[in-house]
């Protein structure tokens, strides 16, 4: 793209050096010379890209992204560090999810204006996108220098950290957006998310009941915040929780882990029911087979090992699970005592 160097700011219009007129007179009177004129200097009027900027604002409001292209390079063809301009074209493509495209010249902005918040956060986010994670971080970490309070930038940052899975950097970075919007049931989940990263499932538990009363509930918020009070043995509450979600979207993993909170209280009835109902959605989920091979061991004991029938089922189960899942040596080694 080509630049111009600004023309010089004034332009010499005139120059008038007036020679001295000789005269003489017959008898040799004095010479006569007219007085000096000043140099004229008029100023040049700079090319003005403000005309090209409006045009290209004006097209990208009705949605002519073509011609707004062409305006916002025109408006750079006149003022090669104009940082509007670029960071106009790298929102054209943004909004069209042309990433690649857009990254270019959001660079662009942050390097010529490198204190410009929004230049250094559409960067990072451009980087994020394309998976440009560890360059993300610090284009990230530049916007947040120019205004630390950014939600955006915060909670951003803080993804990427956990994508390259430096969970304790990102932490703080998530608990910053929360208190910046303590509201913000997306911010409290992931905070959340990171606080289950690192086996911190008390603190994922504050933050995943934070985010329900925030929004709709959800079978993913649900299931994740069984699996935390399960980690921390609240078993009654984790069957409580589940059966929530079982009764908005019933899966084959919300029956089995509901089969498991259910045994876990000595509910030996409602887990079997519950495994079976999980292998009704999938008849090879080996987890639920688990469920119902435990189940059936259990109840063989518990006659003073006379009930066979349970005990046959259980063997089946188990069988069948290791069939479709190989590596289960806990499930070998129940064979092992009982198959």
């Amino acid at each position: 793209m080509s630049r111009h160097s600004p023309p010089n700011r004034f332009l010499l219009v005139g120059l008038a050096a007036l020679m001295p007129t000789l005269s003489a007179c017959s008898w040799g009177g004095p010479k006569s010379t007219p007085e000096a004129q000043p140099v004229v200097m008029l100023p040049v009027t700079a090319p003005d890209p403000s005309g090209a900027m409006d045009n290209a604002r004006a097209f990208a409001r009705i949605g002519d992204r073509h011609s707004a292209l062409i305006e916002f390079h025109r408006a750079i063809e006149i003022n090669a560090e104009l940082t509007e301009a670029y960071l106009g074209i790298g929102d054209l493509y943004a909004d069209d999810g042309d990433w690649a495209d857009a990254e270019p010249y959001f660079a662009s902005a942050a390097r010529i204006e490198p204190r410009n918040y929004d230049a250094q956060y559409k960067h990072g986010l451009s980087l994020h996108l394309l998976d440009r994670i560890v360059e993300a971080v610090a284009a990230y970490l530049r916007a947040l220098d120019i205004q630390p309070a950014s939600y955006e930038a915060n909670l951003h940052v803080g993804t990427a950290y956990a994508q390259i899975g430096e969970f304790d950097r990102a932490i703080p970075f998530a608990v910053k957006a929360v208190e910046i919007r303590p509201k913000n049931a997306n911010a409290r989940r992931n905070l959340a998310s990171l606080y289950r990263s690192v086996e911190d499932h008390e603190s994922a538990v504050i933050e995943l009941q934070q985010a329900a009363e925030l929004m709709d509930l959800t079978p993913a918020l649900l299931m994740d915040l069984s699996d935390s009070l399960g980690k921390l043995h609240r078993y009654a509450e984790m069957a409580v929780t589940l059966e929530q979600v079982v009764a908005i979207r019933p899966t084959t993993g919300a029956y089995e882990r509901l089969g498991f909170a259910n045994f876990r209280l000595k509910r030996y009835d409602q887990a079997l029911t519950h495994f079976e109902s999980a292998l009704d959605f999938d008849g090879d989920y080996y987890p639920a087979l688990n469920g119902v091979g435990v189940c059936m061991l259990n109840k063989y004991i518990l006659s003073d090992r006379r009930d066979h029938a349970s005990l046959d089922k259980a063997v089946r189960a188990l069988r069948r699970s290791l069939r479709v899942k190989r590596d289960q040596p806990r499930v070998v080694n129940l064979l092992s005592r009982y198959g």
